[in-house]
């Protein structure tokens, strides 16, 4: 290690091994406006680092660096790219402050050499109500399909926002943006206005993370990326395992803190720094010069108890200062968990999802004595009591107000509010009271919440009228032969034709 760190102490930004010009091909597609030489022994999947600026995301940025070297002994199979999301924003930097640390991170990925993108979090206010449905896994090429309902989606909105040039605003909601472009005034201050009615940092940082994936997994489908690696370390994991048992989503743990996360379907989440400390990845940096960039976060300089995150990340570095296997034991714990029965129950398409965790639901039935039960019965009341608007006749989501009609009544903004509330797992629903009012949120979590009501409650009346086969019938069908079923098909169709 430190005959290592003495060669690599000259060059703070080591480069890859330079190729050929013939070796060398340029990817414009990725980056526009600039071009990127990538080497054409990167072959493979596509996989998207998202990288923060820390120390553990840093590493790993360098690890995949060193890997896909032509010195490296075991060479990665893969066609990388860098994501770097700008929170400053939600944690109140100053427009000087992001600049300068945007222009940092812009310094630092340029001389990585692989193609990235910074995208900003108030994008979020532009995305389409397509990143929250779910998908399985689905053959290689679907990006082409996401990108153009993206596409049609911005183009659907930019229509709209032709039409109503000549009418008056009626509210003041951001519209789509590019990724890659600065966000607006208009973004940034609904953004704010967002964490600014969360009550709780717990709250917060559990929103924070949410729109971070929403965004991140948005930008993986619209540049064709399969995989996103994340930089959760050891310690992380350990922390966040812990902190998820104590909010309530102690059914996903194994999908929060396992090394893989299928959980939305055609892009899969990776955690490879997992079998790393903090500590082993500080020497590493240390001794190998990795540059990372220090941006502060929503929780920095907070106190202790201020959130169950900073609670329980205190309490879990205390302990394994007092017994050095703390961390080490908690990690080997989640390592032991299992997500068969998530996988069973995420295979068929009918399992309902949670809106924002995207996890499939694990909530008790309305006839259920337990509490959650009955909070759920709760809701379910107030569905019904509330149906959902037609089309074209909506102000608000869920507004049952009629064309013209200003949307003010309570009924209207509690049937609303259930909406949300009943299609989010018991985690974020407990994360969600924090928020007195469904309005700050980004419209493609309102329209997705709007639009899986809209289908439950016509889905009843529709059963009715489709014709499903019988149990025994389908039985006596998969009990003949091929050949009998094949002859059976032929006969109808030459009964069809006679009777014709």
């Amino acid at each position: 290690a430190g005959k290592a760190g003495n060669e690599w102490q000259g060059s703070p930004h080591p480069q890859p091994t330079p190729l050929p010009p013939h070796d060398q091909t340029v990817l414009t597609e990725l980056h526009p406006g600039k071009s990127l030489s990538v080497s054409r022994h990167w072959t493979g999947p596509w996989v998207l680092l998202a990288w923060s600026g820390g120390p553990s995301s840093s590493s790993m940025v360098w690890q995949v660096l060193e890997g896909l070297s032509q010195d490296s002994a075991k060479r990665l199979r893969f066609v990388p790219g860098v994501v770097y999301v700008d929170e400053g924003a939600a944690c109140g930097q100053s427009p000087e402050d992001r600049a300068k640390t945007l222009a940092e991170v812009k310094s630092v990925l340029q001389n990585i050499g692989f193609p990235w993108h910074t995208v900003a979090l108030e994008e979020v206010f532009g995305l389409p109500p397509a990143v929250l449905q779910g998908s399985a896994q689905e053959p290689v090429g679907t990006e082409e399909a996401y990108k153009s309902a993206v596409d049609s989606f911005l183009q659907q909105q930019h229509v709209l926002g032709g039409e109503q040039t000549h009418q008056p605003h009626t509210q003041d909601s951001p519209g789509p943006c590019s990724l890659g472009r600065s966000p607006t005034a208009t973004q940034t201050a609904a953004l704010c206005r967002l964490f600014d009615s969360v009550r709780t940092l717990t709250a917060k940082e559990e929103l924070l993370q949410t729109l971070r994936t929403h965004l991140i997994l948005h930008v993986a489908r619209v540049h064709g990326y399969s995989k996103v690696m994340t930089g959760d370390s050891c310690t992380r994991l350990a922390i966040k395992l812990m902190t998820n048992l104590a909010l309530g989503r102690g059914a996903f743990l194994a999908w929060d803190t396992g090394f893989s996360d299928e959980r939305h379907g055609d892009v899969v989440v990776v955690r490879p720094m997992r079998d790393h400390t903090l500590k082993e990845v500080a020497f590493y940096n240390r001794l190998f010069a990795v540059p990372s960039v220090f941006t502060p976060a929503i929780d920095t300089k907070a106190p202790e108890k201020a959130s169950i995150h900073r609670l329980m990340e205190a309490f879990i570095l205390r302990l394994q200062t007092q017994f050095p296997s703390t961390i080490s034991t908690v990690y080997r714990t989640s390592e032991k968990l299992v997500k068969a029965p998530r996988e069973g129950c995420a295979a068929g398409p009918a399992v309902p999802r949670c809106l924002l965790c995207l996890c499939a639901l694990d909530v008790d039935t309305d006839d259920s004595a337990t509490a959650f039960g009955a909070q759920t019965s709760r809701l379910s009341q107030t569905l019904l009591s509330t149906p959902p608007a037609e089309a074209g006749t909506t102000t608000g989501p869920g507004c049952v107000a009629g064309e013209g009609q200003a949307c003010c009544s309570v009924a209207c903004k509690k049937g609303a509010q259930a909406q949300v509330m009943e299609q989010l797992c018991y985690g974020c629903r407990v994360n969600m009271k924090d928020l007195p009012s469904l309005d700050p949120l980004p419209p493609y979590i309102l329209a997705e919440a709007q639009l899986r009501s809209q289908r439950d409650w016509v889905m009843p009346e529709v059963q009715e009228y489709l014709i499903e086969d019988s149990d025994s019938e389908a039985e006596d069908a998969l009990a003949q032969p091929p050949g009998a079923r094949l002859t059976t098909q032929e006969q109808g169709g030459e009964n069809a034709g006679t009777g014709l």
